[in-house]
């Protein structure tokens, strides 16, 4: 089993940075397709980020160019460094891994069996 927490939530101001942190309790996560997913309040949950065990990596279109997505594996932890942050980034976001085979896809939160507790992510203008 794999547990995983995230950390580095909180409220900025817009255009300002943020760096999320996700550690798991497995040794073997470098392998993993690697998650950031955000759902805010009355919408679906949805990928922002993915990091591949080639370290390969997709980003939404909503974040690509002020987003990038990082892992650490001797230290088991996955990153989202978030800069110049806008109100509508505005979500609880979530670290999820994905032990099963090819393709790394943000594209359905069903592919990723392990998931965070998620942290607060609140930008104003």
């Amino acid at each position: 089993q794999v547990q995983l927490v995230e950390s580095g939530g909180g409220s900025v101001q817009a255009g300002g940075s943020l760096r999320l942190s996700c550690i798991s309790s497995a040794y073997g996560i470098s392998r993993y397709c690697m998650a950031w997913f955000r759902q805010a309040p009355g919408k679906e949950r949805e990928g922002v980020a993915t990091i591949d065990g080639n370290g390969f990596t997709k980003y939404a279109s909503a974040v690509k160019g002020r987003f990038t997505i990082s892992r650490a594996s001797p230290r088991r932890t996955l990153y989202l460094q978030m800069n110049s942050l806008k109100p509508e980034d505005t979500a609880t976001y979530y670290c999820a891994a994905d032990s099963g085979q090819p393709p790394c896809t943000m594209a359905a939160t069903s592919h990723f069996n392990y998931w965070g507790q998620g942290t607060q992510v609140t930008v104003s203008s």
